[in-house]
């Protein structure tokens, strides 16, 4: 059996476009879009080339967002949900469901969560190598703190776990983890330095 060449090229062309095999050529899932940029980030799909973010890009799940040194990033993760990205900072959209629950990765940096309105009825977690933390509808801190990772809660109330022990921290509370695999230390009240200077490092 032969081929012409137009048979030929329009079948390299299907493939290049995705048509003869469409499992390359699904669009992938949208999950937010950048709402604020200063300084440089970028957005990364597996198996694909970095990509430069600009205010209103899309954000897709499974992509990992990175900021530059000294940048910050806004995401909005549907209407009522809000992610802030401090100075080289690494997140992967795991999964998400629209204002509700998913699976975050934190790579290194620090983040700001913030969701208006009402619990969702699915948790949202949130893993990183010092621990894991679980969260409904809430505000809150996570990453470095004074030589430690910290998390702090505006408003709400989250889950940590590391090294095997689970605290509960609320409104005014934070609790730190000194190195991957340790226990987060029992919640206590931030006193307005601290809570600042971890605010200023996200937005």
């Amino acid at each position: 059996m032969t081929f012409s060449r137009r048979t030929i090229l329009a079948f390299l062309a299907a493939i290049g476009s995705g048509v003869a095999f469409p499992r390359f050529g699904q669009a992938a899932e949208r999950a937010g879009a950048v709402n604020d940029l200063t300084g440089k980030a970028t957005a990364t799909a597996e198996g694909a080339e970095a990509r430069s973010l600009k205010i209103d890009d899309p954000i897709h799940l499974s992509e990992t967002v990175r900021t530059g040194v000294e940048a910050r990033a806004v995401l909005g993760l549907g209407q009522r949900t809000v992610l802030n990205l401090g100075s080289d900072t690494e997140v992967r959209i795991d999964r998400y469901v629209v204002d509700a629950g998913g699976e975050l990765t934190l790579g290194g940096g620090a983040i700001l969560f913030s969701r208006d309105g009402p619990p969702a009825d699915d948790t949202l977690s949130i893993s990183s190598e010092y621990g894991l933390i679980v969260v409904r509808g809430t505000t809150f801190f996570a990453g470095p703190s004074r030589d430690v990772f910290g998390v702090f809660v505006e408003t709400g109330r989250v889950s940590v776990t590391g090294g095997g022990k689970t605290v509960s921290v609320g409104p005014g509370e934070g609790t730190n983890i000194a190195e991957p695999g340790a226990e987060p230390t029992d919640p206590v009240e931030w006193g307005q330095g601290r809570i600042d200077e971890a605010l200023a490092s996200v937005r």
